[in-house]
């Protein structure tokens, strides 16, 4: 694994979630903090599983989990899959494009998932994919290209 920038990330071991890290950065005035609140990321062979724990503020007014949140949950997840799956730094990277489907709503009751592999990796870029998932339950696929930093 990738050592994170310390200056960005809080990227340690769960004690009492073994194989599981923090992905949290930092400065907790920062979007990933303000708005997605505390994320965990653990390997699973070849692809990158990036948690997070849905609460009332990520719903809309269905009650079920905001597409935003969603979407958001996926760009953090192609930066979650850069740290943890390659060599790149994943603090100054940037998304350049990301595609979605949505296919079913995601419920406030339990982890919400972001699974991502690395497609393909070059110099300078990196193509993703992946799906959110609760449990068994499909709630969107997608695709994206992160320019690595440098």
């Amino acid at each position: 694994m990738n050592d994170a920038n310390p200056d960005f990330f809080d990227y340690h071991e769960l004690p009492d979630q073994p194989g599981w890290y923090s992905w949290n950065l930092r400065d907790k005035t920062r979007f990933n903090a303000v708005v997605m609140g505390e994320m965990i990321v653990r390997t699973e062979g070849a692809r990158c599983r990036l948690r997070m724990f849905p609460e009332r503020r990520h719903t809309n007014l269905q009650e079920m989990i905001h597409g935003a949140t969603t979407l958001s949950l996926i760009d953090i997840s192609l930066f979650a899959a850069m740290h943890t799956l390659t060599s790149g730094n994943a603090g100054p990277a940037v998304t350049l494009e990301l595609s979605t489907q949505f296919i079913g709503a995601g419920k406030v009751d339990e982890p919400l998932d972001a699974v991502v592999e690395v497609i393909r990796e070059t110099r300078r870029m990196l193509f993703l994919r992946g799906e959110v998932v609760q449990g068994a339950h499909l709630v969107a696929a997608f695709s994206g290209l992160v320019r690595k930093a440098g």
